[in-house]
């Protein structure tokens, strides 16, 4: 007993000489010196540009920066974006104590993830999907990004004003979690169009398929591919399938996949002479994507979602960004330098209200508040998300430009004299 005591006067001698708050009873996580941070994500798999992407924002958000006197530590665990292994990572890191999760990637990985970190009262922060079952979801979930039924909607809108059919709507997506996100984005889409009772008893069934990975090709409108794989036969020959059943051609495919997955899909596609219009969500991966297509020599008529401000912006958290990455720098890592910085203003926030940094208390500066994170408006006031910004942009082999009207009316013209093969 008389060790242990003196063990704690040490601990309150040395908070009181660094001017750190005492806390007898930390949370796991916070320590005298380090707040540690956790997050599971792809590091080494065949979609790691994303993981890797991540994991370097966020720790250049987080370098160097102290809360009340200490450090703050991102602690990241690979995944290979595997559902087995995200859950063994995700155990991993609730054994070293950490105070959250932030930035993990992918919505499968999430699916299973998130009960795991509901049972032990550990909040999800920034995770790097806009799948639904994060908005709500259950547990404590606090989402930077906008949804992928927001990005979704804006493409297919976008494409019904220019005179595309409900019909001529088609969708490319991962047989798993992530992309039935992104085929539930498509019917709220068109559910308010007339005539789609047929298009919309069929996006059901693909939904509500059960199992690990069922059969959904040549059930609707969609092709579907296997997570980690390539290859993209299966889910084109679903489309051809879908076009011959209603007499209608696919002028909008709207994919929900990872970078080389969704680019060679659209390279086969080229190599069959369809005059498609593909558009792809930001989870794809906007540099890696962009990189993929030119590896294959696709220049055109690729639309891609972002949800974060283009690096053109004038915004004060871009150029942060552009600084702190250097040539890391990109649409994912600029993702993940946000997620760090809405972590630091939740902690800061603490600190100047001198509260103890307490998983309830950090939960407490998001929910139902608005604030600006270097010019990027943030707003919890109505759900978990902060944001809502999608900026449709179009495929160039330097970069990603922003989306134009006339450019619809081009590709849509362009469709109707490219000769396709049967």
């Amino acid at each position: 007993m008389k060790n242990n005591n003196k063990s704690l006067l040490t601990a309150i001698l040395l908070s009181l000489s660094l001017n750190i708050p005492i806390v007898v009873h930390a949370e796991d996580g916070v320590s005298a010196t380090e707040i540690t941070i956790g997050g599971v994500m792809d590091l080494e798999g065949r979609s790691s540009g994303l993981g890797l992407g991540m994991k370097a924002g966020i720790e250049a958000a987080l370098a160097n920066q102290t809360v009340a006197g200490r450090k703050v530590r991102f602690i990241a665990e690979n995944d290979s974006y595997t559902p087995d292994k995200a859950v063994a990572a995700t155990e991993k890191l609730i054994a070293q104590k950490v105070l959250l999760f932030a930035g993990n990637v992918g919505t499968p990985t999430a699916q299973v993830v998130l009960p795991l970190l509901e049972q032990q009262k550990i909040p999800a922060l920034g995770f790097f999907t806009g799948a639904g079952l994060l908005r709500p979801g259950q547990g404590d979930i606090i989402n930077f990004r906008a949804s992928y039924v927001q990005e979704t909607k804006a493409v297919i809108d976008a494409a019904l004003q220019h005179g595309v059919k409900p019909n001529e709507v088609c969708a490319y997506v991962q047989n798993d979690a992530y992309g039935m996100a992104g085929v539930a984005g498509i019917r709220s889409a068109l559910q308010k169009s007339s005539g789609v009772d047929t298009i919309l008893t069929a996006l059901d069934k693909i939904i509500a398929a059960s199992g690990a990975e069922p059969e959904r090709n040549n059930q609707g409108p969609v092709g579907v591919y296997t997570r980690n794989t390539f290859i993209a036969r299966d889910g084109y020959d679903s489309l051809k399938a879908w076009e011959q059943q209603q007499g209608s051609a696919c002028k909008l495919v709207v994919t929900v996949g990872t970078y080389e997955a969704i680019a060679r899909f659209i390279a086969y596609a080229h190599s069959k002479n369809e005059p498609w219009v593909f558009s792809a969500v930001s989870f794809t991966g906007a540099d890696d994507f962009r990189k993929t297509l030119n590896k294959f020599n696709i220049t055109n008529r690729v639309i891609m979602t972002q949800v974060v401000p283009l690096p053109e912006s004038d915004l004060p958290i871009v150029q942060e960004a552009r600084t702190a990455l250097g040539k890391d720098y990109g649409y994912v890592s600029q993702e993940g330098y946000i997620v760090g910085k809405l972590l630091l203003h939740g902690l800061r926030q603490l600190e100047a209200d001198e509260k103890n940094i307490t998983r309830t208390h950090l939960l407490a500066t998001f929910k139902g508040q608005r604030f600006d994170l270097g010019g990027l408006a943030m707003d919890f006031t109505n759900d978990n998300q902060g944001s809502d910004l999608v900026v449709m942009t179009r495929h160039t082999n330097d970069k990603w430009l922003a989306m134009q009207d006339s450019t619809w009316s081009d590709w849509l013209d362009q469709q109707q004299k490219t000769p396709t093969k049967d």
